[in-house]
């Protein structure tokens, strides 16, 4: 009865035992369960004992003929029956709420001598979980949350960290580099930044994936300077499960796995051994690749984003680097300006750097005296934007007045053991006035006029306060934010 049937090939006694041993299991499970019912092969109730019984009032019936003789999933809420009917497969332990309760059930098939399933029997376990079963539970709940846990880490740690917006400056070359990458943002190729160390590619890798069609789908990078030579094929490919001694028995995905769907951003990439090229190159020509250990190949799709402050053309000269795979990946190259060549940026990124290290150490934000902020411009910055930062979180932690002299940036910078660039005193800046408009600007449209007197009265109020957006407006009587936004406007005004 319980899916066993007579065989025929058995001895007499032994088909006796069979059917004996069915029938003591069935009056078991009778007897200790807290209920159990019969199902027929249409999924209709045709039986219920006494203890199920029990039940009906709390599931909505009075009278037990109410119940048998119906379909199984209109009388009982959530049931699986008609699943183990469909399949054949029992369900031995299962948690079931419905009206009555919450209750630890099972569902197990019955067949005829020729196999066919011909009904189910369900039996109810027992009717309180939350006590019998509460160290299961209990644990299962702490397993469940530390598992979602893991995966909101690893979805914070895979989104972008900044877009285009974080990269702060209005300078022809910002703005070019910017334009550069929106346009690489909206295509599939390989795009390869280049430029010196503490530029911002990393910075400009994740504002190209948010702006991607990629951008809900993960960010994942490789910083190949940072992982040992012996570890990188890993790093990269994963691990099958038990692939090496101390490997681990569920094997490693690898980065383009885990990249599948979105960017794969390849740091110090002139840091690449060349073994590990030549497997990189296979991998994006083929789209797919084999984990250490295993004979099977997983696809992937991945866009890639690489970048160097090293110079692979001369390493693909010196044979250092594939010229196969420079050139695989230097589709859509994207050189990203020092600081030197950027000076005009230097006061907003001041103001942008001093804005960030406030609010991290819960000081004030620095305000530099023209004179700093024109010895500050006038350094080479070998780190560039890096070295900036550093210097001003030197000011912040050293200085017992967030009003920084031109004094003050001089100790720092002989202290770092740089050499502080001479420079002269700035003159005094003309403050812009706003011209009036001549009858022939007059019959432009009065909303282009608007916008282009807004936008001299910003010019004038930031050359008045030597580039300091705060000042600038608090001196127009606008918020900072209103005050961003148009900037914004004038940066795109100018792209297009």
């Amino acid at each position: 009865m319980l899916g066993m049937t007579a065989d025929n090939r058995l001895p007499r006694d032994a088909q006796s035992i069979l059917e004996l041993a069915a029938r003591s299991m069935f009056d078991l499970f009778a007897n200790a369960s807290e209920g159990m019912m019969l199902v027929d092969r249409n999924a209709r109730v045709v039986w219920i004992n006494d203890q199920y019984r029990r039940f009906l009032p709390a599931l909505g019936f009075e009278r037990e003929e109410d119940f048998v003789g119906h379909p199984v999933s209109s009388v009982v809420q959530n049931t699986l029956m008609h699943q183990v009917l469909a399949t054949g497969k029992p369900i031995l332990i299962d948690l079931l709420d419905n009206k009555a309760g919450t209750f630890g059930v099972s569902r197990i098939p019955l067949r005829d001598d020729a196999g066919e399933v011909i009904g189910v029997l369900g039996i109810v376990l027992f009717d309180h979980p939350e006590t019998t079963l509460q160290p299961l539970i209990t644990k299962f709940a702490r397993l469940e949350q530390d598992l979602n846990d893991a995966r909101r880490e690893l979805a914070s740690q895979r989104r972008t960290k900044y877009t285009f917006a974080s990269f702060v400056g209005s300078s022809p070359a910002a703005l070019e580099v910017k334009r550069q990458a929106r346009r690489a943002a909206q295509s599939s190729s390989p795009v390869l930044l280049l430029g010196e160390t503490g530029t911002g590619k990393e910075l400009l890798a994740h504002a190209i994936h948010a702006a991607s069609p990629r951008a809900g789908r993960p960010f994942v990078s490789v910083n190949m300077a940072a992982v040992p030579d012996a570890l990188l094929e890993a790093e990269f490919f994963g691990v099958a499960p038990g692939a090496y001694t101390g490997a681990d028995k569920k094997g490693r995905d690898g980065k383009f796995k885990l990249a599948d769907g979105g960017t794969l951003f390849l740091d110090e990439l002139g840091d690449m051994p060349m073994s590990v090229q030549v497997k990189l190159l296979r991998a994006l020509q083929e789209g797919e690749v084999e984990p250490l250990g295993s004979n099977k190949l997983v696809r992937f799709d991945v866009r890639v984003v690489a970048a160097t402050s090293r110079d692979v053309q001369q390493m693909v000269r010196d044979g250092t680097f594939r010229e196969d795979l420079y050139y695989r990946l230097n589709v859509l190259p994207v050189r990203v300006p020092p600081l030197r060549e950027r000076r005009a940026d230097i006061a907003l990124l001041i103001e942008a750097l001093g804005e960030d290290i406030a609010a991290r150490g819960g000081g004030p934000q620095l305000e530099l005296t023209p004179d700093a902020q024109a010895l500050l411009a006038a350094q080479a910055w070998r780190g560039n934007i890096r070295e900036l930062r550093n210097v001003l979180e030197q000011l912040a932690l050293r200085s017992d007045s967030h009003h920084i002299e031109a004094a003050q940036v001089v100790a720092v910078l002989q202290e770092a053991g740089l050499t502080a660039v001479t420079w002269s005193a700035p003159e005094a800046r003309p403050v812009s006035r706003i011209e009036p408009l001549g009858a022939v600007g007059a019959l432009r449209p009065l909303p282009e006029q608007i916008a282009e007197l807004e936008q001299q009265a910003i010019r004038a109020a930031l050359a008045h306060t030597n580039g300091n957006r705060t000042a600038a407006a608090k001196l127009l009587g606008i918020s900072r934010a209103s005050l961003y936004d148009r900037l914004a406007d004038t940066e795109n005004m100018s792209e297009n």
